[in-house]
């Protein structure tokens, strides 16, 4: 059994044998439709893009309800389109890990093209370049996280790719988002067509960050006089280009062996996971849980699919920022960041055997319900306690979803400021709320500082996952030793400053020395984190 189109032909009735869904829809013709017609354009290919997004389009593709499909492009790892999308003829196989413990995969044929967005890959840079032509294109969707945003160093000056980019002529691009301002050039140059750009990464006002990261780079290409003032005037105009707000909620964990063997055993031999040089965690397969939230601020100026209908929620940037406030800075991430956070220094590698921890339990507990819902505006459309009881209860506990700390660990540095100084400035804002109330946040912040030394709490040295500030922080933290009497406040003042990784003054919001204070208890000794933890839930 294989994905590729010929597998899938081949070998149709072993596919349905095994209970796979496949697609109930000319996969031929709507390649053709698409290619010639393209509307819906993503950016970046990998794990949450194939378990959401493409499977999104799908359910229309089945339904009828749409003849297009999908084209995807990656410009970071682009490993993903050699790999899986090419030698699968853009297949995909989702497998949905339901909390019973029993799966759902589908065939997925909605992604009709896969491209590299790469300047010296002339025939996928041209077929981008007449895709952004096209008057047909509706909208480019993003999946390429957080920091793919980022064109500043933490000095404020240009990353040395973007810097290079601003000072030649637009064409010649290659940070990612100079590629994406120079595509934006060619649609301005062939009719200054209508399209609508939407972030789907987990970032507070994810539209508004795209928005400046393409308008920065703009500009900076109009006062170096590479472009005009009409093309500034194009993308900042909200009914020709809109960066509208969104709120993606799927938790999609790296490709697990349990799937691999399972896929093995019915005659898929083709599906063993890769890690690409970038390391990217990908398979033939993507696993994803069944829960799923997507809400789009309904702003889109050239159409747009009808994606309602597969039951993604469209509304107002008002509902959207409540839904993303609730989620991103309280109610979902950071209770997941938490248990990444010491589920790496105590050693777990599932975050639902994490769940099964009583100490940890109560941690993300105090940090969802006791310190989050407080400063939570209901939106009206998800309850968020209701949310948080769905995480808890449902989500993370659920023993068949692979999902690791080590995975979630990943970026932190990127993550900690949206997902809890939110929280910390609702209450310094507050009439109400006391900031020296908070104990379970500054814990978690001295958590990460205590996770930077790589050290575990037995004393044994673990793995520290990704991150681009890792270089930057870890240092000042590498040479403390369990048990050894330091002064910590000066250890740590110098991270706790760093407001590339926190957004505001924590020494002026009070909470500095009591972040300083728990990472003093944690590094007193092996088990320290754990005594540190339990007197803090008990």
């Amino acid at each position: 059994m294989k994905l590729t189109d010929k597998g899938l032909s081949e070998d149709r009735s072993q596919w349905e044998a095994h209970h796979v869904n496949l697609p109930a829809f000319d996969v031929q013709a709507v390649r053709t439709r698409t290619y010639n017609e393209p509307t819906w354009l993503h950016f970046g290919a990998g794990n949450l893009f194939r378990a959401y997004p493409s499977v999104l389009q799908q359910t229309l593709l089945n339904k009828g309800i749409t003849d297009k499909g999908i084209i995807v492009a990656e410009g970071f790892d682009y490993e993903i389109i050699d790999e899986i999308f090419a030698k699968n003829d853009n297949n995909s196989l989702s497998v949905t890990l339901k909390g019973d413990g029993t799966t759902e995969m589908n065939v997925i044929s909605s992604v009709t093209e896969s491209l590299r967005i790469d300047q010296t890959n002339r025939h996928d840079y041209e077929r981008l370049i007449e895709i952004f032509k096209q008057p047909s294109l509706q909208m480019v969707s993003f999946t390429i996280t957080e920091k793919g945003y980022n064109v500043h160093k933490a000095d404020g000056s240009f990353f040395d790719d973007v810097a290079n980019d601003v000072t030649h002529d637009i064409t010649l691009a290659n940070s990612y988002i100079g590629k994406l301002v120079s595509l934006l050039h060619e649609r301005f140059k062939a009719g200054a067509f209508p399209l609508t750009l939407v972030s789907m990464d987990n970032c507070s006002h994810n539209g508004t960050r795209l928005y400046e990261a393409v308008t920065t780079l703009a500009d900076a290409w109009h006062a170096n006089e590479f472009v005009d003032a009409a093309f500034i005037a194009y993308i900042k105009d909200s009914e020709k280009v809109a960066y509208p707000w969104s709120m993606i909620d799927k938790i999609t964990p790296r490709p697990d062996d349990s799937i691999k063997d399972q896929l093995a055993a019915m005659g898929f031999t083709d599906s063993a996971p890769i890690v690409t040089k970038r390391g990217s965690y990908v398979a033939p397969f993507v696993n994803a849980e069944e829960t799923e939230y997507l809400v789009i601020e309904d702003i889109f100026t050239n159409g747009r699919p009808p994606l309602e209908k597969a039951g993604v929620i469209f509304s107002t940037r008002e509902t959207v920022d409540k839904v993303e406030k609730m989620k991103v800075c309280t109610c979902l991430n950071p209770l997941h960041t938490a248990l990444a956070i010491f589920g790496c220094v105590l050693s777990y590698d599932k975050i639902s055997e994490e769940m099964k921890d009583e100490d940890l339990v109560a941690l993300i507990k105090k940090v969802g319900y006791v310190e989050g819902l407080p400063v939570v505006v209901n939106p009206g459309i998800i309850d968020p306690k209701l949310f948080i009881d769905e995480v808890i209860n449902v989500r993370f506990p659920n023993p068949f979803m692979p999902d690791t700390p080590q995975r979630i660990a990943t970026d932190t540095s990127q993550k900690l400021s949206i997902r809890f100084l939110e929280t910390v400035k609702a209450y310094v804002a507050s009439p109400t709320l006391d900031v020296n109330s908070l104990e379970a946040i500054p814990f978690v912040l001295a958590g990460w500082c205590r996770y930077l030394m790589g050290i575990n709490d037995d004393g044994q040295p673990f793995e520290i996952s990704n991150d681009p500030l890792l270089s930057e922080v870890q240092p000042h933290v590498s040479m403390v030793k369990l048990g050894e009497a330091k002064d910590y406040a000066e250890i740590l003042k110098p991270i706790l400053l760093n407001r590339a990784v926190f957004s505001i003054d924590l020494y002026e919001a009070g909470l500095a020395p009591k972040i300083v204070d728990y990472f003093t208890a944690m590094v007193s000794g092996p088990g320290a984190v754990r005594e540190t933890l339990r007197k803090l839930v008990k």
